[in-house]
């Protein structure tokens, strides 16, 4: 692969297991962000994980020697919540997430029921509490006619030692009980999710490089969207994993800090 020897105007970071994994920085992640920072480059910082808004990756990654405001994060949950408020404004709404999600989307004017007739659509994202009586609700809903769609479809999430079933068990089972595949996926890969990067940092997409741990999101929304592409190997992507897939980076990093262009590794 080739070695990295320039800088970006713009630099999107995937979070979990590209900058940090758990509650701990990953190797080089602080240096590159704050390098490049100095440098004049725009950052952001990116996640499909709906469990936690925008202020919390911020408050996250400043408690772990990042400082980063609100507005540098995006993830899956503001990403819905924007794109159905273009969609359907104040729609009805039945959500399979979280409590930040079900937060979020009545922030921006959302009504959420569980009554079936009164649902325009079901939400299926990351969600630990899923359970028959939610399946029940979407089942019926979607019967009735509304629309499916969701925050993401990742089919885990990194965790130190192993992973979490992440929106596409929510998918999976909607999916398997109604027949109806998802319409709308509005996180990575999606270019609903790059429309909202490259309005954040006002730039075009060859102006920017996109750094991530997985091929089939990060990597293949970079590529498909025109920027730059780096994986980097501490989260899902191995090298055995990298070496079988069609989806090729233009570069691979062993750490974050690889990014940095000549002496400014040092």
């Amino acid at each position: 692969m080739a070695i990295i020897d320039r800088t970006f105007s713009g630099y999107v970071f995937d979070l979990d297991g590209t900058v940090y994994l758990g509650d701990a920085l990953l190797p080089g992640a602080k240096h590159a962000v704050e390098t490049l920072r100095a440098l004049g480059s725009r950052v952001v910082f990116l996640s499909n994980k709906p469990l936690e808004t925008r202020a919390d990756y911020a408050a996250k990654l400043t408690r772990l020697g990042i400082p980063t405001s609100p507005d540098e994060v995006i993830n899956s949950s503001w990403v819905m919540a924007r794109w159905l408020a273009r969609e359907a404004p104040g729609a009805a709404l039945f959500v399979i997430g979280e409590q930040p999600l079900l937060d979020e989307l009545r922030e921006a004017g959302f009504r959420l029921t569980e009554e079936p007739e009164e649902i325009a659509f079901v939400v299926a994202s990351f969600d630990r509490t899923f359970e028959y009586h939610k399946l029940q609700v979407a089942f019926d809903a979607i019967r009735a006619g509304a629309r499916f769609v969701a925050t993401n479809a990742d089919r885990y999430c990194p965790i130190p030692g192993g992973g979490l079933p992440d929106a596409a068990a929510a998918i999976g089972a909607i999916e398997g009980c109604t027949g109806v595949k998802v319409e709308v996926v509005v996180g990575k890969p999606s270019p609903i999710t790059v429309r909202a990067i490259l309005e954040r940092l006002q730039l075009p997409a060859s102006d920017c490089i996109i750094i991530g741990d997985r091929l089939e999101t990060d990597v293949f929304m970079g590529l498909e969207a025109g920027m730059a592409t780096a994986v980097v190997l501490t989260g899902v992507t191995t090298p055995e994993l990298l070496a079988a897939s069609e989806i090729q980076p233009d570069y691979v990093l062993s750490r974050l800090d690889e990014l940095l262009p000549g002496l400014e590794q040092a």
